[in-house]
């Protein structure tokens, strides 16, 4: 069956790096749409980050761009999220998401904290 789970995550100073992961078993990644999403305390979900089949990528928010990247591993079948200089504001839970039938991972927490 369809599976997504997130690794990586943790906690960081600000101005700091973290790599998640999410490892897919049951399907190709490389044949969906897949997204990453976040989660702060107390506020929606909001979009981080599409990866598309082709391989081409969005950067959703403003803030967000040049500072994260999103990318796959075909052979890993793993899709990530590359943050560098983390904020305080990105301290979040974030998800993997394959929107084909709504597949959600467990979430990975990030706090960026000094």
């Amino acid at each position: 069956q369809v599976k997504l789970v997130e690794s990586g995550g943790g906690l960081v100073q600000p101005g700091g790096s973290l790599r998640l992961s999410c490892a897919a078993s049951g399907f190709t990644v490389s044949l969906y749409i897949m997204k990453w999403y976040r989660q702060a305390p107390g506020k929606e979900r909001e979009l981080v980050a599409t990866i598309r089949p082709q391989g081409d990528s969005i950067i959703n928010a403003d803030d967000m761009k040049g500072r994260f990247t999103i990318s796959r591993d075909n052979t890993k079948n793993t899709v990530y999220l590359q943050m560098i200089n983390l904020k305080p504001e990105d301290t979040a839970v974030y998800y993997c998401h394959r929107p084909t039938r709504n597949y959600w991972g467990q979430g990975t927490q990030v706090t960026v904290s000094s």
